[in-house]
């Protein structure tokens, strides 16, 4: 396997091999600043958007994070201000400290490093709320989710037992699992701190869910994938990278330039740079379409290409509209950064309940009850390995991971995956979904494949 790959592969699921780390070094002050960047943001959307204590968030969510920032970050001091929805942390005597900041529904945003205190809000999307179903039970609840599942139920048991004892991976941290068979929950249960109501961030899970939202615009007829990606940053006369299709961000084929295998974006996650600023700004490496490069890039550009097309987000497919209005997703956020774009290749915070509503989005083939969101060809579309492709156990579609060389697990089978442990796993044919949250600590991997099929062989087809 091409070792570029093998390390995005390994970033995404959080086990970096040993071998490809970097040797230890003095953090810089740079360094420093993105830890801080780190921690305030997750205490930020920790507190805020989960509702979980700063002591929780500290011990779980920002332990065992990437290595360069693990020694860093317990060592910087951290205010929760609860009354004006601040995170603040310091890292430099020379420098204000990091600063992340709430808008309620909206989740929470980070400031660039060396900004003020007090910094003057910018112009940010608006903040859109629920129109909220009159009716209480499961999907559009949570009433009624729960059913006896069709199959052996004590193997289903042990199989999510063995979840939550590390059985699937040494130092693996299991947070929450639902199972869903048909449309009910089959099987569901969360780690201490955590139950149905507490969101978690998705990281490249958020990768499908911006999948998703291109087809809800294309529904709409906002939006071609096979046009070139109307991002307008590359629109002067001349500049090859206005070729590239919106299909080909989406299928991790921009053949752009990226300073990392797997593309960590650091600046926009937690620098505080704006997605309009650096993700812009790569240049062509190869040709489009002919390299799988797996790149949160690639999805950021397509997602501020889709608005570019909306104007400005005032569409109803924009993120927040979409969860809460259309799949009732009701305790999922899409965050921005400070300038109002949506980071949609990682920052999203969601529930495991709320997961399983996306997938089962996808089991009824784009339906949400009488309501048509997705196009018909959709779910083929992003499960069609069309392109270059990754060596190893998994393909690639549009956005979703692909399942179909997986021992147990039906072909049809594909999947949104996360770091440290995030996965949702979709079984068309037999109208399954698998949601697995986790905190899994850099170097320690979940096998998703082999929990998958213990599942599904515990179910009846």
């Amino acid at each position: 396997m091409n070792e570029g790959i093998k390390l995005a592969l390994a970033l995404l699921i959080g086990a970096v091999p040993a071998a490809a780390q970097q040797p230890p070094r003095e953090p810089t002050t740079y360094d420093r600043a993105i830890a801080a960047g780190y921690k305030a943001l997750t205490l930020c959307s920790g507190i805020f958007n989960a509702r979980r204590t700063q002591a929780q968030v500290e011990a779980l969510e920002l332990t065992g994070i990437y290595p360069e920032f693990d020694k860093i970050v317990p060592a910087l001091p951290a205010t929760v201000e609860s009354k004006i929805n601040r995170v603040t942390v310091k890292f430099d005597e020379a420098l204000p400290p990091r600063v992340a900041v709430s808008r309620g529904h909206a989740g929470c945003f980070l400031y660039p490093i060396g900004s003020p205190l007090d910094p003057l809000l910018q112009t940010l999307p608006p903040v859109l709320f629920a129109e909220f179903h009159s009716n209480p039970n499961w999907p559009y609840g949570d009433s009624g989710a729960i059913a006896r599942p069709r199959g052996n139920a004590r193997a289903l048991s042990r199989g999510v037992d063995a979840a939550f004892a590390a059985g699937f991976g040494e130092g693996t941290r299991t947070t929450g699992i639902v199972v869903v068979q048909g449309r009910k929950i089959v099987a569901e249960r969360y780690a201490e701190g955590f139950g149905i109501h507490t969101s978690q961030r998705t990281w490249s899970v958020a990768k499908s869910l911006a999948g998703t939202l291109i087809g809800v615009a294309v529904q709409k007829g906002l939006i071609d994938p096979a046009a070139p990606a109307p991002v307008p940053q590359w629109q002067s006369e001349g500049d090859p990278r206005a070729t590239i299709t919106l299909d080909q961000l989406m299928r991790m084929a921009s053949g752009l330039h990226s300073a990392t295998a797997g593309n960590r974006t650091d600046s926009v996650y937690f620098g505080g740079t704006a997605v309009t600023e650096e993700t812009v700004a790569w240049p062509l490496e190869v040709p489009p379409g002919t390299r799988f490069r797996y790149a949160n890039n690639d999805i950021l550009l397509a997602v501020h290409a889709l608005a570019s097309k909306l104007g400005n987000y005032q569409d109803k497919s924009v993120p927040n509209a979409f969860f809460h209005w259309q799949v009732y997703m009701r305790n999922t956020v899409a965050e921005t950064d400070w300038k109002g774009n949506y980071i949609l290749s990682s920052q999203v915070w969601s529930t495991a309940r709320d997961l399983a509503r996306f997938g089962m989005l996808y089991l009824d083939n784009g339906m949400w009850g009488s309501e048509r969101i997705l196009p018909e060809t959709w779910r083929d579309y992003v499960t069609r390995p069309a392109g270059p492709q990754p060596e190893g156990e998994f393909g690639y579609g549009a956005t979703f991971w692909l399942m179909n060389k997986s021992p147990g697990v039906p072909t049809d089978t594909f999947a949104a995956f996360g770091n440290r442990g995030q996965y949702v796993v979709i079984v068309p044919s037999r109208k399954i979904v698998i949601v697995r949250r986790g905190e899994d600590p850099a170097g320690a991997r979940f096998d998703v494949a082999k929990f998958s099929a213990e599942i599904l062989a515990a179910l009846r087809p």
